[in-house]
Formats: C-alpha cells, sequence, structure tokens
C-alpha cells in the first residue's frame, strides 16, 4: 500500500474528509445503510483525536427520485457516531466556509450534496477537477484531505480526484480496509485452494473477473444469471429469454464467444450448477440441469444438489472470494444458493472477502454476522474494477 493513512497525520488538524453515504431514497426518505456503519469509525476516530471534520459525500443523479439533499444524512450520522452532527445546505458557498471556520475539534459538519456542484459530475482528468472552482474556493480551507469513499474510487469526479492533486491526502478506514482486502487476491500469496463464488446478473463482469484470475482462482463456483449462460455454453437448453423476458439472449450474442472460450480453456477450474430452482404454484422447486428439455420456467437460483456440491470445495479452501449472488435472495424461497454458501464460508477457518452489488446484505438478512467473514466490502463497482484489475481513479492519485 503506497498511500498516506490516518497513522501519518498529526491530531488536531481541520480536514475535509470524503465519504460514500449514497444511501436509497424512498417516497423522499433516506434509508440508513451499512455504509453509515463503515464510515462511522473513521469519523469517530477523527472525533476522539479533535480534529475539526467537514464532511463531503454524494447522492443520487440529478434528475432522478434518490437525488436529495444530504441534510436526513447528516442526523443519520449523528445516530451512527453518538455525536452531534451540523449540515449547512451549500458545498462550498459563503455560508459553508463560514461554517467551516466556526468549527471546533471534535466538531462534524456535512456540506451539502456534492452532484448539486457543476463542477462535480463529469468524467474529466485529476488535473482538470483539482483546478475547478469547487476545489480551489474550500482547498485553503483545510490542513489534510482525506478520502475514506472506496465504492466510489473508480469515478474521476472533483470531490474525489481533485482534491489530492492540491492537497495533503489521506486514506480513511473504509478507504484502507476496502482496498487492502479487495487487492488481495491479486496480492497475496496463498498456499492452498483459492475459491471464488461467482454469480450476478452481468456476463460481462463475471468474465471480466475470471479471465483476470485465472491464474489465481482454482475452481469458479458459478450461478446467477451468468451462470446459466455457461450452462448454456456447457449445451444445456437454459440461458434464454422465455415470455417478457429480457436477460439472456443479449448477454449470450454479446459474450457467446468469450464464455465458450473460457469455458473450453479452463473448463477444469469452472464448477457449474447440477439443478436450478423456480416458482411453481408460488412455492420453490427444483430441477436437476441433466434433466431439463426445454427452458418452460425461469430459474430463480441455484439448486439445493449444487449448494451441496459447493459447500465441500468452499471448506477446502484457503481463500473464498464472493462476487455477485446465486440466486434472487431478496425473495426467502431463493436463498438457498446464496445463503447456503455465505454460511459455508462462515463456517470455515478461511481468509473470506464478500462483495459485489448487494450480494451483502444477504448476510445480515439470513441471521449471519460480519465477522464471520474476513471482509464484507461495501463496494460495488469498485470491487469489482478491483478484481479485474483495473486501475481505480480515486485510489491512484491518493499514491502519488
Amino acid at each position: 500500500m503506497t498511500f498516506q493513512t490516518l497513522d501519518d497525520l498529526d491530531d488536531g488538524q481541520r480536514v475535509l474528509v470524503r465519504l460514500d453515504l449514497n444511501s436509497p431514497v424512498e417516497d423522499g426518505t433516506v434509508h440508513d445503510n451499512r455504509r453509515f456503519d463503515r464510515h462511522a469509525e473513521t469519523v469517530n476516530e477523527l472525533v476522539d483525536r479533535g480534529f475539526e471534520v467537514a464532511v463531503l459525500a454524494h447522492q443520487g443523479r440529478p434528475g432522478r427520485d434518490d437525488f436529495v439533499s444530504l441534510a436526513q444524512h447528516a442526523e443519520i450520522l449523528a445516530d451512527h457516531i453518538d455525536h452531534d452532527v451540523d449540515f449547512v445546505d451549500e458545498t462550498y458557498g459563503p455560508q459553508a466556509i463560514h461554517d467551516i471556520a466556526d468549527l471546533d475539534g471534535g466538531d462534524v459538519l456535512v456540506l451539502e450534496n456534492t452532484r448539486m456542484c457543476d463542477d462535480e459530475l463529469p468524467e474529466e482528468n485529476p488535473e482538470v477537477k483539482s483546478q475547478t472552482e469547487f476545489v480551489q474556493t474550500l482547498k485553503d480551507e483545510f490542513d489534510a484531505y482525506i478520502n475514506d469513499a472506496y465504492s466510489a474510487a473508480h469515478r474521476s469526479h472533483a470531490s474525489l480526484v481533485g482534491f489530492p492533486l492540491v492537497m495533503d491526502a489521506y486514506a480513511g478506514r473504509v478507504m484502507e480496509t476496502e482496498y487492502e482486502a479487495n487487492t488481495a487476491i491479486a496480492e497475496k500469496e496463498f498456499d492452498g485452494q483459492v475459491t471464488m463464488v461467482v454469480g450476478g446478473t452481468k456476463a460481462t463482469d463475471v468474465i471480466d473477473v475470471m479471465t483476470h484470475l485465472d491464474e489465481k482462482v482454482d475452481d469458479f463456483l458459478l450461478g446467477g444469471i451468468a451462470g446459466e449462460l455457461f450452462l448454456r455454453a456447457a449445451g444445456y437448453p437454459v440461458g434464454y429469454d422465455i415470455d417478457d423476458a429480457n436477460l439472456y439472449d443479449e448477454q449470450w450474442e454479446a459474450n457467446s464467444e468469450k464464455i465458450e472460450t473460457m469455458l473450453e480453456d479452463h473448463r477444469d477450474q469452472i464448477t457449474l450448477a447440477v439443478d436450478l430452482a423456480y416458482e411453481d404454484d408460488g412455492d420453490r422447486a427444483e430441477q436437476a440441469v441433466d434433466d431439463i428439455e426445454e427452458k418452460s420456467v425461469s430459474y430463480l437460483d441455484v439448486g439445493s444438489e449444487t449448494v451441496m456440491e459447493y459447500s465441500p470445495v468452499i471448506r477446502d479452501s484457503e481463500a473464498v472470494f464472493v462476487k455477485g449472488a446465486l440466486g434472487m435472495f431478496e425473495d426467502e424461497r431463493f436463498s438457498v444458493g446464496t445463503a447456503g454458501v455465505l454460511e459455508a464460508i462462515a463456517d470455515t477457518d478461511c481468509f473470506s472477502v464478500v462483495g459485489g452489488g448487494d450480494t451483502s446484505r444477504a448476510i445480515e438478512m439470513y441471521g449471519m454476522e460480519e465477522d464471520e467473514f474476513g471482509h464484507v466490502s461495501i463496494a460495488g463497482g469498485a470491487y469489482i474494477r478491483a478484481l479485474t484489475g483495473a486501475e481505480l481513479v480515486g485510489v491512484k492519485v491518493l499514491q502519488r
């Protein structure tokens, strides 16, 4: 790791801290999520060490229903750190500058949604972002900049990449731990078996991850829509759209050659589902893949036999990484695959990282504890990029 962390920062300074508090919004109400709890660790440490803290964060995108003020986020953050958190409805206007100047040691101030600034959103080079009015106005108000928003580190936005070019810059605790865990598969050496559970809805993501990690991973356990497309490539009559669905055929057309090549070149590393689950009169039903003559139902999970085959592989592994769900786990009937492999990981003394979109939500939903896993990532797009070896621009500027 080649960036500075909070361990390198002297106490009691005024700091600008970038968090990722982006949350679900329903009817204008911001919902609490695990990101608040994670970032609270960084904020609490800064408060305890007497820093004057101003928080930058984003919410939604212009034109969408979830594009709202951060006023509610300030209240939620206050609950998580058990400390007063003030809010100002400007990001770098006169009132924001005034409130920043009024900060005392241990104070926390949330600035308004960064995406309400014209300078924030366009994806541009860090050098361009560092010269924006947004960055140039705030940089002289602080002693240091701290980026804790690993989950947004793949975005070249002003609040993420501009400040490190013009200020002393440090990684917060979330940035530090996410980076270490999510790059471990590429950077750590494991003596025993390395297994990766790969699912989700995007075949391209799965192919990119598997292609990049084919020399690091001994066994890929497949599920989800991507897993069904691999079954199609293996000659089974699944992985097709039926009725009005639009999940498979377009992805197959775009990725079939790569999937077929991967199966041909790495068949001994790829384990496919042996049965699939579907809805039958409101209940869960399962069908062996070998018994499917024609796809006539939508498959919503891998089957119980598949979980029984995947679990021993996990238990024999020294390291297990999870990218994506094996089924529609939000519906308890179709949680067997995702919850089953997570339970096997929790029961195994191995190095483990769980991430990829909302997959990690299944841990809490099905009665498991985060401390049963090595690391549970709150990152989506950044996690995928880390697994595929793609550059994270928000990390790169910290490493300068």
